[in-house]
């Protein structure tokens, strides 16, 4: 677990870049930090691992202050993935990866064997990828390589800092489903930075959101944020089609399904589709009434009225 317990960041005698920072990262969740330009959130992030050093308050990683670590130490510890990626170009893709292990001191055998696991997990298979140059790959595949990277000793925690920022739509889309892919996986404890609310949205189990000045505007879970926005600030950031998109974060089997009544419609939907997927359905439909199938058998009927009870 990460807590920020009051933590403050001043540069100079200048207004705070983080003031008063309270939140608790539980083991294994991901939690995005987001808001506008110059909020803090980088800042926050970097002070975990000592890249930023606190003006006041404490960061504790399982209990222990964060200054009580060695910092060379603490920073080998922790896996971190930017934006630009920093592979060292004339390297091959498998030396890369190879960084923190070697500098761990762990020995070749070991460290290749390491290589291919990793490059395995992130969809790069060493036999096509190990030997090639970082010049040699796309975006998507230089972050790829960027997160193999940061996980090469395995570590508890990674930091991940508008890692998709500079990478097309399309890309990041599936940058995004991978890293929700390997965290399926490797379970690890994420704190993941972005401008991007949807981005946010779609990769948090909590979301951080942060105003300027550095202040915690709200901290809690996507569809928490989505349905309860704390001030005018947050519904102000999240913008318009909110309760839409809280309709993505909602499966058919949460939700509480009217049975059939009458004549099965003749539209249908499986049941672990999102109530967002659900209302495109209804709006199809011939009779505004769609069919929730369960292993080939009508679970029951949802329409207008059933989405809108859930999403009140």
């Amino acid at each position: 677990m990460i807590v920020f317990d009051h933590v403050a960041k001043r540069y100079g005698g200048g207004a705070p870049a983080v003031d008063d920072l309270s939140l608790q990262i539980g083991d294994g969740e991901i939690v995005v930090l987001v808001g506008p330009s110059g909020c803090g959130k980088t800042t926050s992030l970097k002070m975990i691992n000592r890249l930023v050093e606190p003006s006041a308050g404490t960061i504790t990683i399982d209990g222990r202050d964060n200054r009580d670590y060695d910092v060379n130490a603490l920073r080998r510890s922790i896996g971190y993935v930017i934006q630009q990626v920093g592979l060292f170009p004339h390297l091959s893709v498998a030396e890369n990866v190879a960084t923190v292990p070697r500098l761990s001191g762990w020995d070749r055998r070991r460290t290749a064997a390491r290589v291919d696991e990793l490059l395995d997990l992130v969809g790069l298979p060493p036999a096509d990828y190990a030997k090639r140059l970082p010049a040699e790959l796309s975006g998507g595949e230089r972050q790829r390589v960027g997160v193999a990277r940061a996980l090469g000793v395995d570590p508890p925690v990674l930091l991940m800092d508008e890692p998709f920022g500079a990478i097309d739509p399309i890309a990041r889309e599936r940058l995004q489903d991978e890293l929700l892919r390997l965290q399926s996986v490797v379970r690890k404890t994420i704190v993941f930075v972005t401008h991007d609310i949807e981005e946010a949205i779609k990769l948090g189990d909590r979301v951080a959101l942060f105003a300027r000045g550095g202040h915690l505007a709200q901290y809690a879970t996507p569809a928490e944020l989505l349905a309860h926005p704390a001030s005018d600030f947050v519904s102000g950031f999240l913008g318009e089609g909110r309760m839409v998109r809280r309709l993505g974060l909602i499966r058919l089997t949460e939700v509480a399904l009217p049975p059939v009544n009458g004549a099965v419609p003749r539209t249908s939907i499986d049941v672990h589709a999102t109530l967002r997927d659900a209302l495109d359905a209804v709006l199809r439909s011939d009779d505004g009434r769609v069919a929730v199938m369960r292993d080939g058998a009508v679970a029951g009927v949802v329409d207008v009225e059933a989405i809108r009870r859930v999403a009140r």
